[in-house]
């Protein structure tokens, strides 16, 4: 089990409770914007009783990790148990020492800020194995013994904490505003998952496919895969290319194309992450940094 928990891991959840942290506490909590998942129950805690919002949040999940520690499975249980705690203590931390943002009062602004930074911080956490417990348990669990989908019960219990904040502190302003974060921070924790190494996937279609596709393995040193096809109008058998490239070399793949064919039918789709030789590996199948 040791073998499977890497620093590396730890560390990037560790900053990225930091990065979460920072901004629940600089942005939510300084203007009162709430949250979803156990998250949002700890402010509720805070605007209602002034309960510290650090120890809610150990307290809150504590439970969920002896209920859903078999569905996690040991590793994931780790850099949860890591994730959730780190957070605690970055809470308690910037609680105790905050800065003031000037942001001149803008709520636009500040909801942008509190989707960003939480969003990114959740995004490393998410993309380095570790979760922040809660409701991430609790959809597990209803998934595993009631067939609900995760993003059912994680939607559900997301609505009801947002609905129940909206009675307890939010004015309709601030709901707003709330959600307004919440889908900031969604799409970004989408871009962080995801990577923020966008690459383009090409289909090709040509009379001249050898000869392109020999052309991009040479010159662009980039694999290419044959795909049968069939068209309909035609109604022949015809040959697809495929290939994966880095978005800064568009240019260069379109260039080789139309030097081969100009009249080659090409379509390009979004790659939002690339594993693999070229991209992750070199030519010696050894992982490359970036």
């Amino acid at each position: 089990m040791l073998e499977q928990i890497k620093i590396k891991n730890i560390l990037f959840i560790i900053l990225g409770a930091a990065i979460f942290s920072f901004g629940l506490v600089h942005f939510n909590i300084q203007h009162a914007l709430a949250e979803g998942g156990f998250t949002g129950i700890t402010l509720i805690l805070l605007f209602a009783f002034d309960w510290d919002p650090a120890i809610m949040n150990l307290v809150l999940n504590i439970p969920m990790f002896f209920l859903g520690w078999k569905l996690l499975g040991k590793r994931m249980f780790i850099y949860t148990i890591i994730g959730t705690v780190a957070v605690s203590i970055f809470i308690k931390v910037f609680m105790k020492y905050q800065i003031d943002v000037h942001l001149q009062d803008d709520m636009f602004l500040v909801a942008l800020f509190a989707g960003v930074f939480i969003g990114i911080g959740l995004g490393i956490i998410f993309r380095n194995g570790g979760t922040t417990g809660g409701v991430d348990i609790i959809a597990r669990l209803m998934n595993k013994y009631m067939g609900w989908s995760m993003g059912k019960t994680m939607f559900m219990f997301d609505a009801l904490v947002i609905l129940v904040s909206w009675a307890v502190y939010l004015d309709h302003r601030s709901m707003m505003y709330t959600l307004v974060a919440l889908y900031v921070g969604a799409r970004v924790i989408d871009f962080v998952q995801e990577g923020a190494y966008a690459a383009r996937g090409a289909f090709i279609i040509s009379e001249h496919q050898d000869e392109i596709a020999k052309k991009i393995t040479l010159d662009m040193e980039r694999g290419v895969t044959v795909f049968r096809g069939y068209g309909h109008f035609t109604k022949g058998d015809r040959e697809i290319l495929y290939c994966v490239v880095g978005r800064n070399e568009i240019m260069r793949l379109k260039n080789i194309i139309t030097s081969v064919d100009p009249h080659a039918f090409v379509t390009l789709t979004d790659v939002y992450d690339v594993m693999g030789e070229g991209f992750t590996l070199d030519d010696q199948k050894r992982p490359i940094d970036r």
